[in-house]
């Protein structure tokens, strides 16, 4: 019975670590279809976030189900709970990730950013891109990232911080509505990076039973 926990357990993180893969996947495409104007490419990340919502489902019926059927306990009980809270996060993740796809097929045809802001969002969906992807790695190997990830996300933030400050200033060259449109799209990479280091912080504490400062 042991080993087949064990079996079922590594089957339930592999899944949590392709919805991962998905999320990267998802602010990847939503930044090309952001900065491109890419109506096709935006759709596609709308869509393919219910896939990820089904995913995260299936996840939680899972775990639930090994936590009825075999009772674990101490480390193995951290591991299935962890499932289960990072599950709901990487959703989340897929969800920022449609939003700003959402964005960019609003807006289309025109471009939902400035052109000269294009640089600073591209920026941000390659540090959130390669956040989520290490914490894909980070679910398959079992290592420690948490404070590697956190300091990539600092970086998110002061990016992010820097665009608000110019969204503010006496240079902004634009109206309102552009201004508001940016503020709110750079808040989902910020928010994105957020809830994938705090995937890798619940990580972490199922492996080591302490939880990262």
């Amino acid at each position: 019975m042991r080993e087949g926990f064990q079996d079922d357990l590594h089957r339930l993180t592999a899944r949590l670590a392709d919805m991962c893969d998905a999320a990267a996947s998802a602010i990847r495409d939503a930044t090309t279809a952001l900065i491109n104007a890419d109506l096709g490419l935006a759709q596609q990340v709308i869509a393919a976030d219910d896939t990820l919502d089904a995913q995260r489902a299936q996840c939680e019926e899972d775990a639930y189900a090994l936590l009825a059927l075999q009772a674990p306990v101490a480390g193995d009980l951290r591991r299935v709970l962890a499932v289960v809270y990072c599950a709901e996060k990487i959703e989340r993740m897929g969800d920022l990730a449609a939003h700003i796809a959402d964005t960019a097929r609003f807006a289309h045809p025109s471009p939902a950013v400035p052109p000269e802001l294009a640089p600073t969002f591209e920026r941000m969906g390659c540090l959130d891109t390669e956040i989520a992807e290490r914490v894909a790695t980070q679910i398959r190997t079992g290592t420690d990232g948490f404070q590697e990830l956190r300091q990539a996300d600092e970086a998110v933030d002061t990016l992010h911080a820097d665009l608000l400050a110019g969204l503010t200033g006496e240079d902004w060259g634009h109206d309102q509505r552009a201004a508001v449109t940016a503020a709110l799209t750079t808040r989902f990479y910020e928010r994105f990076a957020d809830q994938a280091v705090s995937v890798a912080k619940r990580l972490e504490f199922a492996s080591t039973g302490d939880l990262p400062r």
